[in-house]
């Protein structure tokens, strides 16, 4: 049961972007509205931030703007508990309602506690698997790659492959495979086998370069979900939520999105024929670019050739092709790829405060 609803709370005047930037200091997936005297004005999940993201909600709007947007559906009124409720009720409620969040409220109808499913019913070892793929040879980042795969370049005081290792474990996924070509050795005799980090680790060998999907071939049947993420990422993404936005999609195929701005530094002239309908100087644009996390069902992992060098882009686009589900899942959370010297040093910036943050 959570009490201290420091990193829960958050009141009506504050903006989507400070919701996010809250929800990603609580880590439960919900934040709860509330007015100056802590009475319930309404939740917003990790669900309805992602869905605000993909339909370009000015994040520095209100978060009211959420609250507005759900008074349509079925969670419409947040669904509550008193504060003195046994167990079993609240255990009831959250399994009848089919949420995995119930504030507790006292007579007032102020929120004095939150408790979760998972207090009640014990979050199980995930069957989901996942690729690495680890193969590159960081080309961008010589001279720091001459002697160094680009996964095992430290972020902080670890690798960053082990970081990955890391959050995967600790997201329930014990099963994993990293797909490795460049200086491999370094690599597997790292990890071994991966029991000294709580997890099942096999390798998938490139003897020669697959790109991005290629190696997934390899793999054989496919067995059931497989997540995939490529092994220059230094993210803080959920991967339980991950999934559970997939399975919510009923999605075939989900990508992982980062919303990405670009300035244009000259005038922009729109024109119809020889007429200029519109200048505008030096415009932003925005844009969702892929984030290098997916995750494919079967029947999407079968559309990978077996042994030959294929991309991520073409899967996608193999999928779409075929009528298949293809799902966006844009991440609010932490992301770099540290592919270039500019975007790895920030990475170390980012886990130094990181790491002062928690």
């Amino acid at each position: 049961m959570y009490t201290d609803l420091t990193n829960i709370c958050i009141t009506a005047e504050a903006s989507i972007r400070e919701t996010i930037a809250q929800m990603d200091v609580g880590r439960i997936g919900i934040v709860l509205v509330v007015d100056f005297d802590d009475n319930l004005l309404g939740t917003v999940t990790d669900g309805d931030v992602r869905r605000a993201v993909l339909a370009n909600i000015d994040l520095d709007g209100s978060i009211t703007l959420l609250l507005e947007q759900k008074q349509h559906s079925v969670f419409a009124e947040a669904i509550t508990a008193p504060a003195g409720a046994d167990r079993a009720t609240l255990q009831g409620i959250l399994q009848q309602h089919s949420i995995h969040h119930l504030p507790l409220v006292d007579v007032d109808q102020k929120v004095v506690a939150l408790v979760t499913l998972d207090e009640f019913v014990p979050r199980q070892e995930t069957s989901l698997q996942a690729v690495i793929m680890a193969g590159g040879a960081g080309t961008r980042l010589r001279p720091l790659t001459d002697n160094v795969p680009k996964p095992m370049l430290p972020v902080g005081d670890q690798p960053l492959l082990e970081i990955i290792v890391g959050q995967l474990r600790d997201a329930g996924i014990k099963q994993l495979n990293v797909a490795v070509h460049h200086q491999s050795e370094q690599i597997t005799q790292h990890f071994g086998d991966g029991r000294k980090y709580g997890v099942e680790i096999g390798y998938v060998t490139e003897d020669r370069p697959l790109g991005t999907a290629g190696a997934i071939g390899l793999l054989g049947s496919p067995q059931g979900t497989l997540l995939i993420i490529y092994g220059d990422i230094f993210t803080q993404v959920d991967f339980r939520a991950m999934l559970a936005y997939h399975q919510e999609q009923t999605a075939d195929l989900t990508v992982a999105v980062q919303r990405y701005e670009m300035q244009v530094p000259y005038g922009v002239v729109e024109c119809q024929g020889s007429s200029v309908q519109r200048l505008t100087e030096k415009p932003t644009l925005n844009f969702f670019v892929n984030a290098g996390i997916y995750l494919l069902e079967p029947q999407a992992q079968r559309l990978i050739p077996n042994g030959e060098p294929s991309d991520m882009t073409e899967i996608i686009e193999k999928t779409l092709g075929q009528g298949m589900n293809v799902a966006a899942f844009p991440i609010h959370e932490g992301w770099i790829d540290i592919g270039q010297q500019e975007q790895y040093q920030q990475a170390q910036v980012d886990a130094k405060n990181l790491k002062r943050s928690q």
